[in-house]
């Protein structure tokens, strides 16, 4: 059966697409047979993406990895029940077919709460769930008490997390684990910074996830998307990109993080992605 990754929170701009397709192409590099799913079938940025990688391979005649994916259409269904059915039976039956043939399989939600969304996150054997770094991303998780900067409440979604963690129980017999990332994290060493990241340390044990650093604000992560290229491309002469400084930070925070996942792989499986030196006297 193929390991689930997947990714979701309720709060939109967090980088979560581009995560999302960070993680595939870079199993796909460490030589992995992936499947990605595209649950939200409004927006599609994951699916966008990729057919902006698949339409830049057409225009430079280049061969890049490319995975298998598919994007669950929204059903046309006026009856809610009915609807949810529709969904839930296509999203079943791509997650069936995808985990026959593949090594891992990559489900991208959509930025709110969705009854798909809610089916994908009990189908995960590892969650991701980015998040800008400040507090009012950090709400996503729970409601923090300004003066003693504490939990006082669990967020709507930190629910519904527990929640498809008992339906994946029930299902399977086994837990998920639960990894947040902190993206766009300033390189200063701010002071909001610093209580941001107390707050999640105390919040890790008592919600139960893990801590990943994510991806800084870098303008890399988002030009890339018009190519549909990410970081792990680089190493690629087909990509046609020149590698800077700030390529090669980038690429060091896209593999520090798909080892921080702890992913059913070859211990060294994401040290050579991306490689190739950088220009000299690039900035």
């Amino acid at each position: 059966m193929a390991h689930t990754i997947v990714l979701g929170n309720e709060k939109g701009g967090s980088g979560k697409s581009t995560t999302a397709v960070h993680l595939v192409v870079g199993l796909l590099y460490a030589g992995y047979r992936v499947g990605a799913i595209d649950l939200d079938g409004r927006q599609r940025t994951l699916s966008r993406y990729l057919e902006n990688r698949q339409a830049y391979m057409d225009q430079m005649q280049v061969r890049l990895p490319m995975p298998d994916w598919v994007s669950i259409r929204r059903s046309e269904a006026q009856d809610r029940a009915e609807a949810e059915a529709e969904e839930g039976a296509r999203f079943e039956e791509w997650h069936a077919r995808f985990s026959d043939r593949h090594d891992f399989i990559v489900v991208d939600c959509p930025g709110n709460h969705t009854y798909l969304a809610a089916l994908g996150h009990s189908y995960a054997d590892t969650l991701v769930t980015p998040m800008n770094d400040s507090f009012i991303d950090l709400d996503l998780l729970a409601q923090v008490n300004p003066r003693e900067i504490a939990q006082s409440k669990l967020s709507h979604y930190s629910e519904m997390v527990f929640e498809q963690r008992k339906q994946r129980m029930l299902r399977t017999g086994t837990n998920l684990d639960w990894i947040v990332i902190r993206n766009r994290l300033s390189n200063l060493d701010a002071k909001n910074k610093r209580r941001v990241g107390r707050v999640l340390e105390k919040l890790a044990k008592r919600i139960g996830f893990r801590l990943v650093p994510g991806f800084g604000e870098r303008v890399i992560f988002r030009e890339m998307f018009l190519s549909g290229l990410t970081l792990s491309d680089l190493a690629e002469p087909e990509a046609g990109m020149n590698m800077t400084m700030s390529h090669v930070a980038a690429r060091s925070e896209v593999r520090a993080l798909l080892r921080g996942l702890k992913l059913p792989v070859a211990q060294n499986a994401f040290d050579s992605a991306g490689e190739q030196e950088p220009q000299r006297g690039a900035a």
